[in-house]
């Protein structure tokens, strides 16, 4: 009976956790490796150099790392619901942002904050796994949440492909066009996130007294 309580419990929780959260884990991805699909055509248009392209990639990543553990700290003060909220919404819009860009000064400033803003993320859904599963079934959900970068690498080629053939479209270049498209996605669903993911366990209503136990 006990076993019977605990996998109806846990198959409910991964049911309405998990594939919300691979979609924003799909989202943030692309995300991520969208610079470089950009960088095909943006260097010629804006005049970058190799180095200042890989400058303005790896610049994203010290942002990342100087505001990872402030947030993960910030995501236990105020609750997964509305800190995945925020991080969704700022990094939509910086990537939206990123369609503005004139130079390296700019480029640079962007990339940098998008790190900020995405600092916290895998982190912080690893913090959320720990919270909602045993010890002995961590490893199965990660391995299920984690899908989402084969399936984000088989969506972003196609993608930017069709995004970077829009060049020339409403006067815009093709990878403002990317940056727009794949920053909208976050933004879009920032309100879907702070109304639907749980912040813990006494809160949800999809759980009775004796599972939530």
């Amino acid at each position: 009976m006990e076993m019977d309580i605990e996998k109806r419990t846990l198959r409910r929780i991964t049911w309405r956790i998990v594939p919300f959260i691979m979609i924003l884990y799909l989202i943030a991805y692309i995300d991520r490796v969208n610079i470089g699909f950009a960088a095909l055509t943006m260097k010629e248009d804006l005049g970058f150099t190799a180095s200042m392209l890989g400058f303005g990639a790896g610049i994203f990543f010290l942002g990342y790392f100087l505001f990872e553990v402030p947030s993960n700290l910030l995501l236990d003060k105020f609750g997964a619901r509305k800190w995945f909220t925020r991080i969704l919404l700022t990094w939509g819009l910086i990537t939206m942002a990123m369609a503005l860009i004139e130079g390296p000064k700019s480029f640079y400033a962007l990339r940098f904050l998008l790190g900020v803003a995405e600092a916290g993320f895998f982190p912080g859904v690893l913090y959320l796994i720990t919270q909602w599963y045993p010890v002995r079934h961590r490893g199965k959900i990660m391995g299920m949440f984690v899908l989402s970068q084969p399936l984000a690498m088989m969506v972003a080629g196609p993608l930017a492909g069709a995004l970077l053939g829009m060049d020339g479209v409403a006067n815009m270049h093709g990878w403002q066009w990317l940056f727009i498209a794949v920053g909208l996605p976050a933004v879009l669903l920032a309100l879907p996130t702070y109304l639907y993911l749980p912040d813990n366990i006494d809160k949800v209503k999809w759980l009775t007294d004796k599972q939530k136990n």
